[in-house]
């Protein structure tokens, strides 16, 4: 019985770029990238490209990082890429914390965006305001228009 795996063959100078990458998304994340280091650097999702749709990649990272206090602090990292036309175009990173926020980052990343909830407490602040000022606007015009 043989285990059924995809190997992918990423070249030299890609892999060379996507190192490049995790260090500045380290320096982004206002971490030290002389004194900071990767340990663990893998693709965990690949799209291959196709006729009718680009591909995508999304690499992890794992690593420590070296904070403005000298504090040495677990990292986790993503970068993901778009394949378009064969070549690979940055798109966005992220260095978190925890395992729970890089997989946040990654369940957007399938998804395409973040659905938020109608009872956010931000849309509930905006949804009373605008009440307060539709209010404010019928007493101030109210006078006017029944006036006779």
């Amino acid at each position: 019985m043989s285990a059924e795996t995809q190997a992918i063959q990423i070249p030299e100078k890609i892999m060379r770029q996507i190192r490049t990458d995790s260090q500045n998304s380290i320096l982004r994340a206002r971490l030290c990238p002389s004194r900071s280091e990767i340990f663990q650097l893998r693709c965990v999702d690949f799209r291959r490209e196709s006729d009718t749709q680009f591909g995508g990649q999304l690499w992890y990272f794992e690593g420590f990082g070296v904070d403005e206090t000298s504090r040495r602090l677990p990292i986790f990292g993503a970068l993901e890429y778009s394949i378009q036309f064969g070549l690979h175009e940055f798109v966005d990173d992220g260095v978190f914390e925890s395992l729970a926020q890089r997989d946040r980052f990654h369940s957007v990343y399938r998804r395409g965006h973040v659905r938020t909830s109608m009872w956010h407490p931000a849309h509930r602040w905006l949804l009373v305001g605008m009440l307060l000022v539709a209010l404010a606007t019928a007493i101030k015009f109210y006078p006017i228009l029944f006036a006779e």
